[in-house]
Parts: structure tokens; C-alpha cells; sequence
């Protein structure tokens, strides 16, 4: 069975998991609205990183000469933690990297005051960067599938443990924001200029946001899982193909990646669904209907955007961590931006924090190219 062993949250709302989740607790996000930024015409509102506060933390907590790039100061930063509190050792063969984004070092194509290599903008050339920090001898496995990456990896990494040929997977998820990828969002009008509204019937568009998220897996026996332990059961991708960047009108992808984890199991152990909530009509509606669709209506529903904005390759990440870290505190967090709902499905989403006694959630996500994923996590105790 594929266990967590570690994880680690890098963000503005926190530079560990546990400031994170008290920031999502005391209802605070770090939105806020950019004008002029990256000379853009146009303003937008973000979670962004404080450069400075970012580069002295780095530099207190990370020994290294090596001239690194924003994106990788912060998968850096977020792998330390993460394999500090595991213990493992990065150097063994029985270690895999495997990294998720979906930009990676984009900007670098526009700006590079560094003067970074140019071929650092390849996603892979990045992980070789942080393997090469970590004294990682294998080659990293890089996950770049829109949206859904975060997730993705984790389901790639849980395949490569059951593969046997290693021990313990580092699963990095991280993106920056650019010029590039705001005036992309931009271009498809579906960036708003308040604070994100997901499923509300006054939702107008997404926010984009940074952060880095890291996940360690093993592979355990099943009697050697501690009902400490969150276990990844399942996963499931199902792409509908229905259209480069919007959703399909009938969920479809999304509805059979859901019935697929949750088949054979019992509904009503759920604690939770976790979504991608971009709060874009399209999404969320699509989202909506795939979840009523699957028979989970009743189940609640939260989603983390209102807080972060869109981190898109550590979503999954980052959002799967918070999801735990709620459910081993028997709370459900609200939806921040939710007031009235605004999709045509009678779904159960929760606009306050709540507590809950249940140990099971799945981690929802869909992306451009009608790519979606679904992920079954249990806690030892539950199985």
C-alpha cells in the first residue's frame, strides 16, 4: 500500500504546512490585486510571493552556490522540509524524484536577470537541477499535464512504488507566476478582478497564485500501515478530449474518473471531495455535474482557490496536503469566496469551516485538453 511519510506546503499564506493550514483556519488569503506588474496592460489579482521575503528565507535555510531560478528555490525549500521530517536518504537508488508542473521556468524565455542557461526553461533540465542538489542518482520523472499534474504525479509515483524497483518517491509539485502565463489567462478572459467566488452564482473568474507543495510516499504492506497513516487506494485519469482549454458540458471525463475510485466502496465513508473550484462558469458548473452525476451530491465539497488562487502544478499537491492535515483535525474547511450557489446541481458545498469525524476524501482536478483525475485517500485506521 502507498503510504505518506512527509509532506511540506511553501506559500505566501506560509513557509511549512502548519502555518498554511492555521492561515486556512483564521479564513486569510494573500489575493491581492496587481496593476502594472510585468508591464501588463491589463491588472489581475494573485497570491504572490514577496521576492525579498522568499530570497532571505531561502538564503537562512538553504546552503547552496548554485544561481537558481524562483521556481526552483522553491521546490528546493519545500523538498528539504519534506525529506528533513522523513529521514530518508536522497542519495539511495531506492529514491525516485518525480516533479510536477506546468510552466516551470517559462519566464526565463522573457527575463532572466541571472542569466540562467537558456535550456533551463525545459522542466526537465530543472529537476536535474534539484536532483542534482539532492545527490539523487536516478533520472526524475517529470509530470507536465496541465491542471491535473499535481495529482498525476502523485498517481505516477504511487505506480512506480508498486513497480518495486524503489523504496520512496518525492513527489514536488511547484509553480511562479509570469507575464507569459497571466496575459495567457488574460487572453481567454477568464481571470477575475476580485477575490475568486467558486460555484457562486456571482463567480466571474479564476486568480492565479505560487507555491510548492511536496508529498513523500512508500510502499508499505498492508500490515505494516499505522493508522496514522494516509493511503493512497486509488486513482483514476480519464481524458474526454472535448476541447484544448474548456471543460466538457457534461463532465464527462471528470464523472469517470470519479466512478471510478469510488466504486465498490462505501459512499458514505466519504468525508470529503476536494475540487479544482477555479470558480470559472464553465468549471465549476462541469465539476458539478460530474460529482451529482456519480451519485455524491450529498457528499461535501470544498475547494482551495479562494485562499491560493490558482498554483496550477502544485495544486493537486498543496491541496491534497491541506485535505489531510483538515481531516486529521476533524474539520472541513470552508470554501472562501462561497455565498450562494451558483452551478445547476444541488451539490453539498461547504462556504464554512465544519468539523467531521470521517478519514476518507477524494482530490478532484481537471485541466486543458479534457484532462481529469480523480484520487481515493484513506487513513490507516479506515481501511
Amino acid at each position: 500500500m502507498i503510504v505518506k511519510v512527509a509532506d511540506s506546503i511553501i506559500s505566501p499564506l506560509g513557509f511549512n504546512t502548519d502555518d498554511n493550514y492555521n492561515n486556512l483556519l483564521l479564513d486569510t488569503t494573500k489575493l491581492s490585486l496587481y496593476e502594472g506588474l510585468w508591464n501588463l496592460p491589463e491588472p489581475f489579482v494573485g497570491s504572490l510571493f514577496d521576492n525579498k521575503e522568499l530570497n532571505d528565507y531561502y538564503n537562512n535555510n538553504i546552503k547552496s552556490k548554485i544561481v537558481l531560478s524562483k521556481f526552483e528555490k522553491l521546490m528546493i525549500l519545500s523538498a528539504s522540509q519534506a525529506i528533513e521530517s522523513s529521514g530518508i536518504d536522497t542519495t539511495s537508488k531506492e529514491v525516485v524524484f518525480v516533479f510536477s508542473s506546468t510552466k516551470g521556468n517559462i519566464e526565463l524565455l522573457d527575463l532572466n536577470p541571472d542569466n540562467l542557461p537558456i535550456k533551463r526553461v525545459l522542466i526537465g533540465e530543472s529537476a536535474k537541477v534539484i536532483c542534482n542538489y539532492f545527490n539523487n542518482p536516478n533520472n526524475p520523472i517529470v509530470v507536465s499535464n496541465a491542471c491535473i499534474s499535481g495529482a498525476c504525479a502523485q498517481l505516477t509515483a504511487a505506480r512506480l512504488l508498486e513497480g518495486g524497483n524503489y523504496k520512496y518517491a518525492v513527489v514536488i509539485g511547484a509553480d511562479v507566476q509570469s507575464k507569459f502565463i497571466v496575459s495567457g489567462f488574460q487572453s481567454f478572459k477568464a481571470l477575475s478582478l476580485n477575490h475568486c467566488k467558486p460555484f457562486d452564482k456571482n463567480r466571474d473568474g479564476l486568480n492565479v497564485g505560487e507555491a510548492a507543495g511536496t508529498i513523500i510516499f512508500k510502499k508499505k504492506e498492508y500490515n505494516e500501515v499505522d493508522s496514522s497513516d494516509w493511503v493512497l487506494c486509488k486513482g483514476a485519469i480519464r481524458n474526454d478530449a472535448n476541447h484544448i482549454s474548456g471543460p466538457s458540458r457534461t463532465g464527462e471525463g471528470s464523472f469517470r474518473a470519479l466512478k471510478t475510485v469510488t466504486e465498490n466502496i462505501e459512499i458514505d465513508k466519504i468525508g470529503l471531495i476536494n475540487v479544482h473550484g477555479t470558480a470559472t462558469p464553465y468549471n465549476d458548473e462541469m465539476e458539478s455535474i460530474a460529482i451529482s452525476r456519480a451519485g455524491l451530491s450529498n457528499i461535501p465539497i470544498n475547494g482551495l482557490k479562494g485562499y491560493y488562487g490558482h498554483t496550477m502544478g502544485a495544486a493537486g499537491v498543496i491541496e491534497t496536503i491541506l485535505s489531510q492535515k483538515s481531516l486529521d483535525n476533524n474539520t472541513l474547511i470552508g470554501t472562501k469566496g462561497f455565498s450562494n450557489l451558483g452551478v445547476s446541481q444541488r451539490i453539498n458545498i461547504v462556504g464554512k469551516s465544519v468539523s467531521t469525524d470521517k478519514k476518507q476524501f477524494v482530490k478532484l482536478l481537471s485541466g486543458f485538453g479534457g484532462c481529469n483525475i480523480a484520487l481515493l485517500y484513506k487513513k490507516g485506521g479506515d481501511l
